[in-house]
């Protein structure tokens, strides 16, 4: 046998061989039997979270995940429970996920918004739990332990949650397909020379962020108008246009009434196929008043 037959029969068994052997098994997702909400470590951060599993999935593999902010001095569990958005899981067959926020207050948490004070007036410190690293090590997580697909991961919130959520568009549009903030949309800081715009330089993600936006007509703490805290301060309708000028949207605004209660502001024609939409029903305050449908409807159309 000739040295060229020779090495040409070792590549053939050796390929043999590599087939012969068993395939890497598939990492196996471990959070809970379907139609439970359970309260799980995350890898190695220390932190916990309430994860709700959707009832009537038939495997936890690849599911899209959406992560639900409570409100400043809220817990997660609080807004699991206020949202209604486990039976939207359910229904649809999504991961959720209600974390607790970073830094503990006198009543539940609040979230850690770099240079943002929380309801206690104070500015988060570098020595305060970075809540950013904390959700994208939690997708990290899921992800590598089969439970969902990193492309299909998005955030809504309430308030302060809503508030944190818009960071999450600002600083981690790699790691977010759409974002959908509740009585809390921003789009960064207010400009210290004219409140009444966003500061661009404190938020310019790196791809274009779909969000959808949901308010209350008579909201006192975050006004739809502007005003209030001194991080809030410029409009809805100022947040919107900045998001569309983020996602270059060449269309809108275009306003229409959804129905008797609820207006509608929407950009599109958005670089990367996104959209920006801003909700306002009236009447109501400062709660819960998102379209749970609609949100969840909005998600589904978005991937990374």
């Amino acid at each position: 046998m000739t040295l060229a037959r020779f090495a040409a029969c070792l590549a053939f068994l050796l390929g043999l061989a590599a087939l012969a052997q068993p395939a890497a098994a598939a990492p196996v997702c471990a959070i809970g039997a379907p139609g439970t909400t359970q309260r799980v470590t995350v890898g190695e951060t220390g932190r916990a979270m309430l994860v709700h599993v959707p009832v009537g999935v038939r495997r936890i593999h690849d599911l899209p995940l959406v992560f639900l902010l409570h409100g400043s001095g809220g817990t997660g569990a609080g807004i699991l429970e206020n949202s209604g958005l486990a039976a939207t899981s359910d229904h649809h067959g999504f991961l959720l996920a209600a974390p607790d926020a970073g830094i503990p207050v006198d009543k539940g948490f609040v979230w850690n918004i770099p240079g943002v004070p929380t309801i206690t007036g104070e500015i988060p410190t570098a020595d305060d739990p970075d809540d950013v690293v904390f959700l994208t090590a939690a997708i990290d997580w899921l992800a590598d332990s089969g439970c969902i697909d990193r492309e299909r991961v998005y955030a809504t919130g309430l308030s302060g949650g809503g508030r944190m959520t818009s960071w999450l568009g600002c600083v981690a549009s790699d790691r977010f397909a759409a974002i959908a903030p509740v009585v809390g949309l921003r789009a960064g800081n207010p400009l210290a020379s004219d409140p009444q715009r966003p500061d661009p330089a404190t938020c310019h993600p790196e791809n274009p962020m779909a969000v959808l936006a949901f308010a209350g007509e008579t909201d006192t703490v975050n006004p739809v108008a502007g005003g209030g805290a001194g991080y809030w301060q410029y409009s809805m309708d100022a947040a919107l246009a900045r998001w569309a000028e983020l996602g270059d949207c060449r269309a809108g605004p275009e306003t229409a009434a959804l129905s008797e209660t609820v207006e509608e502001q929407r950009y599109d024609r958005c670089r990367g196929r996104v959209q920006v939409i801003g909700q306002v029903t009236e009447g109501r305050g400062h709660e819960w008043v998102a379209d749970n449908e609609a949100m969840w409807y909005f998600f589904w159309r978005h991937r990374r």
